[in-house]
């Protein structure tokens, strides 16, 4: 199901949920939408309360000892630290552009890789991939965080949520330039 994509779509998904639920909504993105920023909006007109971005990258696989695909149905969700810049360019975007808040995903591994997302102006952040691997993984990413903020006199994680918005540059690349 591919609703969202497009954000028409996704908005008239999130309208439907919406009338039928009081509790809080946040919608989850994903990160082959063509203009993700556009159905982050969308969904955020029609009523989500808040975002979380992003899923699993459209990926393939070739086995090249048997010459075809891996993944009987050619593709498959790409996640874990290969997304992660990737992830949080797109969570920076989605800030940006929206006031409700937004939960950062993708590739989330360490207490700096958090840092990272929050920084960028994410409130909270989901860690999936890297409890495979590690089931304490979420522990040793609380208390890296806590050390953190505690080394440099920060009192709550608040204090650095959109930090790198503060010091960050504008673009300033002109849209019409063929800079190649």
């Amino acid at each position: 199901m591919n609703f969202g994509l497009d954000p028409a779509v996704a908005a008239e998904v999130v309208r439907l949920v919406r009338a039928r639920s009081s509790k809080r909504l946040v919608v989850k993105l994903s990160p082959n939408a063509p203009d993700l920023v556009a159905v982050a909006r969308a969904c955020v007109g029609a009523g989500a309360d808040a975002l979380s971005l992003v899923n699993t990258f459209k990926a393939m696989a070739i086995d090249v000892e048997r010459g075809r695909p891996v993944f009987e149905n050619l593709s498959a969700g790409l996640s874990g630290p290969a997304i992660r810049p990737l992830a949080l360019r797109m969570v920076w975007d989605v800030v940006e552009a929206v006031t409700v808040p937004v939960i950062g995903i993708g590739g989330i591994a360490t207490a700096r890789d958090a840092l990272e997302f929050l920084m960028a102006g994410a409130v909270a952040v989901q860690v999936g991939t890297a409890t495979f691997a590690d089931p304490n993984s979420l522990h040793d990413i609380i208390a890296g965080i806590r050390d953190f903020l505690a080394a440099r006199g920060h009192s709550s994680v608040k204090e650095i949520i959109g930090l790198a918005r503060s010091v960050a540059p504008r673009n300033t690349v002109d849209p019409n330039c063929d800079c190649g």
